[in-house]
């Protein structure tokens, strides 16, 4: 993600919420609330890992209306007499699990279901989730504008961190990564994207037009995405590589930039990072008007513009932070002091200033300037898209630890980071630990220092 979300104006927005059918309060061996995130303690749910996701929208821009089908399937960790899914999205109509109805009560975002017989530990479980209304977007003073957002001529859906829940039901774990399909339905003349690539052709039962989008690698849900609207789209190769981009027509822009320029960067990434590693690339420009762009998994969404540090920035992520995803959201500096910097060693590469010559001057802010304020390596729930502490510090840390490896050894564990934690989740100490062993080296007083410190670091 690019940097964002700064002077948001919160307005609140609430979800009319019904009280559905009565459902016993968890006991022991149920599935609770909350994956135990420290700045979204509700965020996920226990019980139970999500295999994959096959969500059937179908969507009406002139009234915003959304009438869908969610089924998802899972494996059970444990015996459950009930469990829990995040959502807050348009009234439920009706719930089944593996096909039998089951009794739900919603509570604020956590939904609440108890089917009709226990889910035994280690088996695979169907849920079905019938549900219709208008999707509304969440509005936090801090970290702004995201969810399901409606746009002039469809919608779009951003979730960082936690607006899944907005138009599904969601385990919305970081952790908990699955693959998804879309069957969308629209209007005929308007175009639905989603994460992924095409299955098959659209097909038009009168005036309307569904289409099927696959992601067949594993994807957190907060990389999910659709995109409705009426875009003029792309479609072209990097190599075998489909590359699949969109964009408002209405924009002063044209299509070409955005196409070339994420080309340009998915190859210049697969000879910094290793392998691409999904089944496509893309991007997807528009006017939102929520004033970020986000690395939505392999598609990530513009709005208004796309520049070249910015689509740099976007495609890094694919590798850092859609690949290898942190464990949980106090660890976001491994997303985007990564992609940070990738900017700065694209720029290096591209006849622009060097890495050092960027840290250097950086480096010269004062020790007292609020600019070191927070702990780039747990900053706060509030302070998770801070441009200083993660975006930029984040990538100082990557340069300290440059400087502290050398050339060979760093650029050997950006590469093997992408490929040990590939699909994967990690943390801080998972990045510590790799370089100490490509290293050699006691890394743990810089990282303490850049990381876990809320002062000026010393130098590397």
């Amino acid at each position: 993600m690019t940097k964002r979300r700064w002077g948001t104006t919160a307005t609140a927005l609430g979800c009319s919420m019904l009280l559905f059918a009565a459902v016993p309060a968890s006991a022991t061996g149920d599935g609770a609330a909350g994956s135990g995130d420290p700045y979204f303690p509700l965020a996920g749910n226990q019980g139970y890992d999500v295999e994959h996701y096959d969500l059937a929208l179908d969507f009406t821009p002139s009234t915003h209306t959304l009438v869908a089908q969610a089924t998802i399937t899972a494996e059970a960790v444990k015996d459950l007499r009930s469990f829990n899914l995040d959502y807050s999205g348009p009234a439920i109509q009706r719930i089944q699990v593996d096909g039998r109805p089951a009794a739900f009560r919603q509570d604020g975002q956590e939904l609440t279901v108890t089917p009709d017989r226990k889910v035994r530990r280690g088996k695979d479980f169907k849920v079905t989730v019938w549900y219709a209304g208008q999707p509304q977007q969440l509005d936090d003073p801090t970290l702004g504008v995201y969810g399901w957002i409606n746009t002039d001529d469809g919608a779009v859906a951003l979730n960082q961190p936690d607006g899944a829940r907005t138009w599904y039901p969601v385990n919305d774990d970081i952790r908990d990564k699955a693959t998804y399909t879309y069957r969308i339905t629209t209007p005929n003349g308007t175009t639905a994207l989603a994460n992924g690539e095409p299955v098959g052709k659209p097909v038009v039962r009168g005036d309307r037009t569904t289409v099927v989008w696959s992601m067949r690698k594993p994807m957190a849900s907060y990389l999910s995405m659709v995109a409705i609207g009426k875009y003029n789209v792309t479609n072209g190769k990097v190599g075998k590589l489909p590359n699949i981009t969109a964009y408002d027509p209405a924009l002063p822009v044209t299509d070409a930039d955005l196409h070339r320029l994420t080309a340009e960067a998915s190859v210049w990434g697969k000879a910094e990072f290793g392998p691409y590693p999904f089944d496509s690339t893309g991007g997807i420009l528009d006017r939102i008007g929520v004033h970020y762009a986000l690395e939505t998994q392999s598609r990530p969404v513009y709005d208004g513009t796309a520049r070249e540090s910015t689509i740099v920035h976007e495609i890094a992520h694919q590798w850092y932070g859609n690949s290898v995803t942190p464990k949980s959201w106090a660890d976001i500096w491994l997303n985007e002091g990564f992609a940070t910097y990738a900017t700065w060693l694209w720029r290096e590469e591209h006849g622009g200033a060097t890495a050092q010559s960027v840290f250097d001057g950086l480096y010269a802010t004062p020790a007292g300037d609020p600019f070191w304020n927070l702990k780039t390596g747990d900053p706060g729930r509030d302070e998770i898209f801070n441009g200083d502490a993660i975006y930029t510090r984040g990538a100082m840390t990557l340069h300290a630890l440059r400087m502290k490896m050398g050339d060979q050894d760093f650029f050997k564990l950006l590469r093997d980071w992408a490929d040990k934690y590939k699909y994967r989740s990690a943390d801080s100490r998972d990045l510590r630990k790799l370089a100490e062993n490509i290293s050699g080296k006691d890394l743990r007083p810089l990282f303490e220092a850049w990381l876990y410190t809320a002062a000026k670091p010393g130098t590397p």
